[in-house]
């Protein structure tokens, strides 16, 4: 098994896209790159101290967490 190919990637768009909804999946978008973003300053010593970061980033998925819990599943 190598690396994912382009079926396997359209693959989890779609799955990703059925499970939570057009509307919400911006919103995730934007969630991992602001945690993918504060990760990367993290570990390369660039920006804020890591307790910051790991406070900014447990806040954020916190409140990712949040809107999702107040948000309903489709009906199947």
């Amino acid at each position: 098994m190598g690396a994912l190919s382009p079926w396997h990637i359209i693959l989890i768009a779609l799955v990703a896209l059925l499970l939570f909804g057009p509307n919400k999946l911006p919103e995730l978008g934007r969630g991992f790159g602001k945690m993918f973003r504060e990760f990367k300053e993290a570990t390369s010593g660039n920006g804020s101290s890591s307790d910051d970061t790991t406070t900014a980033t447990k806040k954020e998925l916190h409140e990712v967490a949040q809107e999702s819990n107040n948000q309903q599943l489709p009906k199947l």
